[in-house]
């Protein structure tokens, strides 16, 4: 898989294989990074945090396009292989790019010291685990103000996206094939 653009644009990134994993087809990761960009995303300082990052590739674009760090979390041993791998071939360093192993929703209910600028959710199909994880965002100081939430689910998820937790106004809700690409931004609640 290719990094689309920024430094380390068409530089080839390893992907993991197996059931369960399926990396955003160059075509999705930028229609979604443009998406993001009309939106308001700027990536120069960012601070950005990939959940379920698989092999890591909308952390490793955001960082290739100026984002100052990513956090990307992954629990199966063979994808946090191939975060390293990655993030080792990119010549990233753990200021830049940390790697978390640890289960999504058990990191996000510690809360954090720095909110993210920017968060990616991929979560397993058929799992629900979108809900659980926004909603941990936003109770336990995961997002900036105004920051974007972008989450990539299968098309065939039922689930309001307007309605889907308050203190996210949506933003886009596009389908790509069997893919959904859903953004919001965090907006403080009156």
């Amino acid at each position: 898989m290719r990094i689309i653009a920024g430094t380390f644009g068409g530089r080839t990134i390893k992907t993991v294989e197996g059931p369960g994993y399926r990396p955003a087809m160059a075509r999705v990761r930028e229609s979604l990074f443009s998406m993001l960009e009309s939106r308001g995303a700027a990536w120069h300082g960012a601070r950005v945090m990939d959940l379920f990052a698989g092999s890591g590739s909308l952390a490793f674009e955001a960082l290739s396009r100026g984002a100052a760090e990513a956090t990307l979390v992954e629990m199966a041993p063979q994808a946090v292989k191939c975060l390293r791998a990655n993030a080792a071939l990119l010549r990233l360093d753990e200021g830049r790019c940390r790697i978390v192993t640890d289960d999504v929703l058990k990191l996000l209910s510690r809360g954090c010291a720095l909110p993210c600028d920017v968060t990616f959710i991929d979560p397993p199909y058929g799992k629900n685990l979108l809900q659980p994880a926004l909603r941990s965002l936003l109770r336990r100081g995961w997002l900036a103000e105004d920051a974007l939430v972008c989450a990539e689910v299968e098309a065939s998820l039922s689930f309001d996206a307007a309605k889907a937790h308050a203190g996210l106004e949506l933003l886009a809700d596009r389908n790509f094939g069997q893919t959904r690409i859903v953004i919001w931004k965090h907006i403080q609640e009156q």
